[in-house]
């Protein structure tokens, strides 16, 4: 059988489970060169590590019995969060459920008195968080006196969780003789240290490059004008269609107002983050399970050790802050061999903290313009047909004898309408988004522009036409000033700051230069109303063509006539 090397009496769990085939880190974990020593593994999410370091737990646990026997704690596996642990509990409790053992979760959130309790009644196996397991500790619930193997599961996110102390504390309770297997997505420095201290001769496993990539995630760039973020959420999960999605956040305010602008629309969304109970994440992760929501919107910490049934689609709503970030965040998905999608929403002005990113990353992604309203109503209007096509063959005579009943009363044409129509109204209406090409195209239209013209064309002439002079109504007197005009213009209308050319801000309004590229897409991105911050005046600020002129026309020019009035004698200097 494929898993010849594991311990016969987890062989029939994995048989009954329908293992066909270990996957790489599997492989690696049963081959005999590791057997009984520390391990060092550094594996993606998603690749079955948890069945592997059970796998490789069975030699040491058990030896030759089949069964566990009636005894203290053999192993402790730490985890970074209650989701995680408690996942890793249910992996365990299936794969060992032949051998008869214990196992315990131990995670906050959860009654520590029944915790203690079932420690009381017998453990063999204890998988918890370090905090809550450091309290049971403490408390005198668990002894970890005869502890055989540690498993630490993603021992870099509980570095970055600020778990190190914790982490010491549980190891230094176990005998310096046992086994410690330490399991990281990637080993930065801190992994390396912690390793040298509490390892002994470890056997590195790495089923991957460093810097290689997930191969099971299709990475997508969208590049985006900041003020349309959710409106490009909103077409990105109408047009990608997926079993589940995860919307990344990168705060719980985020995560609140976007849960509610999709409840709105029509979106089954369920929101994750810190501030929640443990029963209110327990109940929205169990809705995603069973279908009733599709889409979770989280920040970093909440998503944290989420391993969710058919979750096809990653969406990056907010920028990850770094490279580990991007990747841990993407792991969600494809996992177990299964494919999925991560997009990456990319602002304008960030273009390029998101392309330094992706190369720190070893990422490669496909630069795409956000789906449009008439590619979504387009899909739409394909998944109903296979919709229809499916459903046809399974219709029963009463259905088919009311179905022509209606036929005999209307036109085939009229019942298509009502149906397309009733389609459309159980699906959330799709944005009209500002249309921004993607790096690739932008940067070839730039290299023909420069190509076509010297490097210091006159004004009136280029490659793609002239430059053109907008006009916005905010000027001197309202404290206009190039340094934040600049990104409101690009914001408007969907440009960068290299297609901007000479700025003058004059008393009542400022001239600026688009240039001949650049100014159609710039003239139809700003004549939309924008959708955000109708306080702020200059969100609001009316934007039209200004005659193109080298100096400001004479009406624009502060009037003089005559001399200058004589000045005012002052008050004085201020008596001591």
């Amino acid at each position: 059988m494929p898993f010849s090397n594991a311990h016969p009496g987890l062989q029939s769990a994995l048989t009954a489970r329908g293992y066909a085939a270990p996957t790489p880190v599997q492989a690696a974990i049963l081959d005999p060169e590791g057997r009984d020593r520390d391990l060092l593994v550094s594996a993606q999410t998603g690749s079955g590590k948890t069945v592997a370091f059970g796998l490789a737990l069975a030699s040491t646990l058990l030896g030759e019995a089949a069964r566990f026997e009636r005894g203290p704690v053999k192993a402790l596996v730490i985890a970074p969060t209650r989701e995680l642990a408690l996942q890793v509990q249910r992996e365990l409790q299936w794969l060992y459920a032949p051998t008869g053992a214990r196992i315990v979760a131990c995670v906050g959130g959860m009654d520590p008195r029944r915790e203690a309790y079932l420690l009381h009644e017998g453990a063999h196996i204890v998988v918890g968080t370090p905090g809550r397991l450091r309290d049971h500790v403490d408390r005198g619930n668990v002894s970890f006196a005869e502890v055989a193997a540690v498993v630490l599961d993603e021992a870099d996110e509980m570095l970055d969780l600020g778990f190190r102390e914790d982490i010491e504390e549980l190891l230094e309770k176990t005998p310096a003789t046992r086994r410690t297997l330490l399991f990281s997505a990637t080993l930065p420095r801190e992994i390396q240290a912690l390793a040298k201290r509490f390892q002994k001769d470890a056997h590195r496993i790495a089923t991957v490059g460093e810097r290689e990539p997930h191969v099971d995630i299709d990475y997508q760039a969208m590049l985006i004008s900041p003020r349309e973020r959710e409106l490009a959420v909103v077409n990105v999960l109408r047009f990608v269609e997926a079993g589940g999605a995860l919307v990344f956040c990168a705060t719980r305010d985020g995560v609140t107002h976007l849960a509610a602008n999709l409840n709105e629309r029509g979106f089954a969304v369920v929101a994750l983050s810190g501030e929640l109970s443990q029963a209110e994440r327990t109940r929205a992760l169990q809705s995603l399970r069973d279908g009733r929501a599709r889409v979770c919107i989280c920040t970093d910490v909440a998503a944290r050790g989420l391993d969710l049934p058919d979750l096809g689609l990653v969406v990056h709503a907010d920028l990850p802050q770094n490279s580990q970030v991007l990747m841990h965040r993407s792991g969600r998905t494809g996992r177990a061999g299964k494919k999925g999608e991560a997009i990456v929403l990319v602002p304008v002005p960030a273009r390029a903290h998101a392309t330094r990113m992706f190369q720190t990353a070893g990422v490669k992604p496909r630069w795409v313009t956000p789906p449009t309203a008439d590619q979504i109503r387009a899909g739409d209007s394909a998944r109903l047909a296979a919709d229809l096509a499916a459903m046809v063959g399974d219709a029963s005579d009463e259905e088919r004898a009311a179905a022509a009943a209606l036929a005999a009363e209307r036109s085939a044409v009229d019942l298509a309408t009502v149906l397309v129509r009733w389609h459309r109204a159980r699906l959330p209406a799709p944005e009209e988004l500002s249309v921004i090409a993607p790096p690739a195209a932008r940067a070839r239209t730039e290299r023909r522009d420069r190509d076509q013209r010297p490097a210091f064309a006159p004004r009136d002439g280029g490659g793609n036409g002239p430059p053109v002079w907008f006009r916005i109504d905010v000027g001197r007197l309202r404290n206009a000033d190039p340094r934040w005009l600049i990104p409101v213009i690009c914001t408007r209308g969907g440009i960068t700051k290299a297609e901007i050319g000479a700025i003058r801000v004059l008393p009542r309004e400022t001239r600026f230069e688009i240039v001949g590229g650049a100014a159609e897409h710039f003239e139809r991105n700003a004549d939309r109303p924008p959708k955000e911050h109708p306080d702020r005046t200059v969100r609001t600020a009316r934007i039209g063509r200004a005659p193109m002129l080298d100096e400001p026309e004479a009406s624009d020019r502060a009037p003089r006539r005559g001399p200058p009035p004589p000045r005012r004698p002052g008050p004085g200097p201020r008596p001591r």
